[in-house]
C-alpha cells in the first residue's frame, strides 16, 4: 500500500499521524528558510509545510494571495538586508527587485539543503495545543491531522489585507493593493491610490506613468526619505557614522531631510505631526518625482464617495474610475485560534516570536522595523532553534530565557516613542531588537 492509500485510511479512521519527534515549520518564505536553517543546524528534526509549489512566500509572485507586484523593489539596500552568511549576490543592484530577492531565497535554501525537509503543495488549516499539553495538532485542509512537539509559524503578517470601510458608497472598481500586479491594470483610467505605505507610493508612481489620471490621498503627513544620500543607499548612510541615541538621530536627520527633500508642502503633502521614526518613514525616491512632476498629484485624506466622486479634506473632490486600497494588513494569525491569538492584540508574543503561555509555540517574521527584515529573522530563527535544543540537551540554560518570557517586555523602541497607531504594535528598531536577541542566544 502506497503512502497516500495509508495516508487516506487513516484520516478515514480519524487518526492523528504522530510526528511528535519533530517540530512543524510551517510556510517557506523567508521566515519558514530561517527557521529550517537553524533548526537543522542545532540538530532539531522538522517538516516544513509549505502550502506552495515552491520557496518564496510574498516574494513569489506566482504565489497564490502573494501581494508581490511586478514594479517591487526591496527598500532596504541589499548590503543591509541578506542573512548574515549569504551576501546578496554582488551584480545585484542597490535595491533588488522581487525576482532577485525570489532567486537569493531559493538559493538559500539549496546551500541549507532545505528542500529535502519540505513538503510542497500542503496547506494548513488549523493549529492547536493538544489537550494534555504535550504537543500540538496541526490539520491540514482535507482533514488530515498531524501530532507535533512544536510548532514554527512562518507565515509572515502581509496575506490578510486590512480593507477599510469607505465613507460613502464608490461605484467604479475598488481592490486592496494586495491584488494589484502591474501598471498595465491602470491604463487609461482614472486611479485614487489611498495610503502612504511604501507599496501605495509604488502603486501610484506606477498609476502616474500609465493611467490617465494619477492621485495619492494621504491621512497625515509622513517623512520621505531618498533612497541614496550622498550617493550611498540610504541604510548604509545611516548605518556608517557612530551609533547615536535615537534623540540625537532625530535633531539631526531632521533637518538633513529637509535639506535633502524640501519641504514637502510644495508638493501638496501634508508636514509630518511626529518625529522621524514615531512612525515608519516611506523609502521612495521615485514618488518625490512623480509628484515633482505633477504625474502624481498630492491629495488629502477622503472625506466621502458618491458615485465616482471622492471628496477630500481640502473640499476639493473629481471623480476616478478605480480606487487602490494602499491600506496594509491585518496583524492577523488565522492559523490560531483566538484563545491563543486575537487579531491586533500581539500582547501574548515575546519578541513578537514566542507565546507566553505556549513554550512551544513561535511565531517568525511577523513584525516591522526600520531595516531590512531578514537579519531580524535571521536571529529570529537562531534563537528559536537554540530553545529547542537547550530543551533537549540542557534544560537549565533556559531559566533565564524562561524568566524573561514571563517577565515586562523588553523596550526595544531604542528611545522612540512610537504613534499609537496599530502599524506601529509590534514594530522594532532593528539595532535594540538584534543586540537584545543576540544576548539570549549567547545564553543558550
Amino acid at each position: 500500500m502506497g503512502r497516500d492509500a495509508i495516508l487516506a485510511r487513516l484520516m478515514d479512521a480519524n487518526v492523528v499521524v504522530d510526528r511528535s519527534d519533530r517540530i512543524a515549520v510551517i510556510g517557506g518564505g523567508p521566515g519558514g528558510l530561517g527557521a529550517a536553517r537553524w533548526l537543522r543546524e542545532c540538530g532539531v528534526a522538522f517538516d516544513l509545510l509549505e502550502r506552495h509549489s515552491d520557496f518564496g512566500g510574498i516574494w513569489d509572485i506566482e504565489a497564490p494571495g502573494s501581494p508581490m507586484y511586478e514594479t517591487a523593489h526591496f527598500i532596504s539596500s541589499k548590503t543591509l538586508s541578506a542573512f548574515r552568511d549569504e551576501p546578496m549576490p554582488g551584480p545585484y543592484p542597490d535595491y533588488p527587485g522581487h525576482r532577485q530577492i525570489l532567486d537569493y531565497l531559493r538559493a538559500y535554501a539549496e546551500k541549507h539543503r532545505v528542500r529535502d525537509a519540505a513538503q510542497f503543495g500542503v496547506r494548513v488549516a488549523q493549529v492547536a495545543p493538544q489537550e494534555d499539553g504535550a504537543g500540538w495538532t496541526v490539520t491540514l485542509l482535507g482533514g488530515e491531522a498531524r501530532r507535533y512537539a512544536g510548532v514554527v509559524l512562518a507565515i509572515g503578517q502581509q496575506w490578510t489585507p486590512k480593507i477599510p470601510e469607505l465613507p460613502g458608497f464608490f461605484s467604479g472598481e475598488v481592490r486592496h493593493a494586495a491584488a494589484y500586479r502591474s501598471m498595465k491594470e491602470l491604463e487609461g483610467r482614472r486611479v485614487l491610490v489611498v495610503g502612504g505605505g511604501n507599496s501605495g507610493c509604488d502603486i501610484a508612481v506606477d498609476a502616474g506613468i500609465a493611467a490617465k489620471r494619477a492621485v495619492l490621498s494621504l491621512r497625515r503627513g509622513y517623512w520621505f526619505i531618498p533612497k541614496h544620500i550622498l550617493g550611498m543607499p540610504a541604510d548604509v548612510f545611516g548605518n556608517s557614522g557612530p551609533h547615536l541615541p535615537a534623540r540625537v538621530e532625530q535633531i539631526l536627520f531632521q533637518p538633513l531631510l529637509r535639506l535633502l527633500v524640501g519641504d514637502l508642502a510644495r508638493f501638496g503633502l501634508q508636514r509630518p505631526d511626529h518625529r522621524l521614526f514615531e512612525t515608519h518613514p516611506i523609502l521612495n525616491s521615485q514618488i518625490l518625482h512623480s509628484l515633482s512632476h505633477g504625474d502624481v498629484i498630492a491629495k488629502p485624506d477622503v472625506r466621502s464617495f458618491d458615485g465616482l466622486r471622492a471628496t477630500f479634506a481640502d473640499g476639493s473632490s473629481e471623480d476616478f474610475d478605480r480606487v487602490v486600497l494602499a491600506t496594509g494588513y491585518r496583524k492577523a494569525l488565522p492559523l490560531l485560534p483566538e484563545s491563543l491569538f486575537r487579531e491586533g492584540d500581539v500582547s501574548p508574543l515575546f519578541l513578537n516570536v514566542f507565546h507566553r503561555q505556549h513554550p512551544t509555540l513561535s511565531v517568525v517574521s511577523f513584525f516591522e522595523t526600520d531595516g531590512g527584515s531578514f537579519p531580524v529573522i535571521d536571529r529570529q530563527c537562531e534563537l528559536i532553534a537554540k530553545t529547542w535544543r537547550a530543551r533537549r540537551e540542557s534544560p537549565a540554560k533556559l531559566a533565564s530565557f524562561t524568566a524573561a518570557v514571563s517577565g515586562p517586555p523588553p523596550d526595544l523602541g531604542g528611545g522612540v516613542r512610537y504613534l499609537a497607531v496599530e502599524r506601529m504594535a509590534n514594530y522594532v528598531r532593528m539595532r535594540p531588537y538584534l543586540e537584545y536577541v543576540e544576548g539570549l542566544a549567547r545564553d543558550l
